[in-house]
């Protein structure tokens, strides 16, 4: 099981990123894919969520209006397209794999908003 998240870098305030993460090794289609983040000293949250099924979105407060995360089934990515961003999104990003209890993470890329 492998997912591979990419995409990172540094950004001004303001300016977008667009996160990807390639998956293989699981049944894609079956599993809800989030994309975390951990800022420092900080808990690790959620900043979007894609439903496997019929592909609804979650966002949290902080990410609604800015993030947009989707995903293709035939290529087994999930993308984060990230605009507007502010330096509190400073943090190490992760995708996850959800379905019944299983749970599959992937390691972090790092995103830095400069003020």
């Amino acid at each position: 099981v492998q997912l591979q998240a990419c995409g990172g870098g540094l950004v001004q305030t303001g300016g977008s990123l667009r996160l990807s993460c390639a998956t293989s090794g699981f049944a894609f289609d079956d599993y809800a894919i989030g994309w975390f983040r951990q800022a420092p000293g900080k808990e690790r949250e959620e900043v979007a969520c894609i439903a496997s099924s019929d592909a609804k979105t979650y966002y949290p407060a902080s990410a609604k209006g800015r993030f947009t995360i989707s995903r293709d089934n035939a290529k087994k990515t999930v993308d984060l397209q990230m605009n507007s961003l502010k330096p509190e999104d400073t943090a190490v990003y992760y995708c996850k794999g959800r379905y019944l209890f299983h749970e599959y993470w992937g390691q972090g890329t790092q995103v830095t908003v400069s003020s």
